[in-house]
């Protein structure tokens, strides 16, 4: 199924679910508190807790009595949806006020979330034999796993290896292949991650900030674009900079210094 198949799929089950929910009216306030938690399935103390966030709509006075209805059961399910797919409460909190004041329709955000958590690309995690890890890497070598677990790109968890990235794995057996050492490889990991999740970060609200402000922007787009202009983005740019850098390292001292290392070992050998 394409990404885009995946996406509607997700968002087909979610309104299924949800929006039933939301079209069947307040209802009569007729329910206590207890009444409210044996119908939700929710105690009586997280439905008070709720209420303190303010994801709770108030319940209808009689006396001193609080009296809840429909709309309050159909509230606590959503909360429900909403946290199995991630959300803190304080992202609730937000999302139900904007649905209140009409602000947020419950579809779009539906379709706009599942957008959001689509994968970048085909690089998922694998849980493997020894034997596949040594297929996978294209390498088999004695200390190997032992340095790969070391460089968190493979995790023991009992019989089976876990490899967070196959892809990353494969990388770097191929430079260590190539004659770099691992150690060195996961140190190159290292500063990469570091930069590149900064400028994700940045990135990343730059374009909420963009898209909150322009009421013609359709989100959901905006990902589905950004995604492989993003990836072809990162691409050049980081070829043009390290492209400057090897220049200027050519024009420096230190390359005629390696050379000459270099030429010293290859007389010894």
């Amino acid at each position: 199924m394409s990404g885009e198949g995946v996406v509607q799929a997700a968002l087909d089950l979610a309104m299924g679910v949800l929006l039933p929910e939301l079209e069947m009216g307040d209802g009569e306030a007729d329910l206590t508190i207890d009444d409210l938690a044996a119908r939700s399935q929710v105690p009586s103390r997280t439905i008070r807790f709720y209420q303190s966030k303010g994801v709770l709509p108030k319940p209808e006075m009689k006396g001193r009595v609080a009296y809840y209805g429909q709309k309050h059961v159909e509230r606590l399910e959503l909360i429900a949806s909403l946290q199995d797919r991630g959300l803190r409460i304080e992202a609730i909190r937000e999302l139900v006020l904007r649905i209140d004041r009409g602000e947020v329709d419950i579809g779009e955000w539906l379709g706009l979330e599942a957008q959001l958590q689509q994968p970048w690309d085909d690089d998922q995690p694998r849980t493997v034999t020894e034997e596949e890890l040594y297929e996978l890497s294209g390498r088999k070598r004695v200390g190997l796993l032992n340095d790969l677990v070391r460089g968190k790109l493979v995790e023991r968890r009992g019989n089976v290896l876990f490899v967070p990235s196959p892809a990353l794995l494969a990388i770097a057996t191929r430079l260590e292949g190539a004659g770099l050492d691992l150690d060195v490889v996961m140190k190159a990991r290292t500063i990469l991650e570091k930069h590149i999740g900064r400028a994700a970060k940045e990135l990343t609200e730059l374009a909420v900030d963009r898209a909150g402000a322009a009421d013609e922007l359709d989100p959901a787009k905006t990902v589905e674009h950004l995604r492989p202009l993003a990836m072809e983005g990162v691409r050049v740019l980081f070829a043009h900079a390290m492209q400057n850098e090897l220049r200027e390292i050519a024009r420096s001292p230190k390359v005629a210094k390696v050379s000459a290392r270099r030429a010293r070992a290859d007389r010894r050998s």
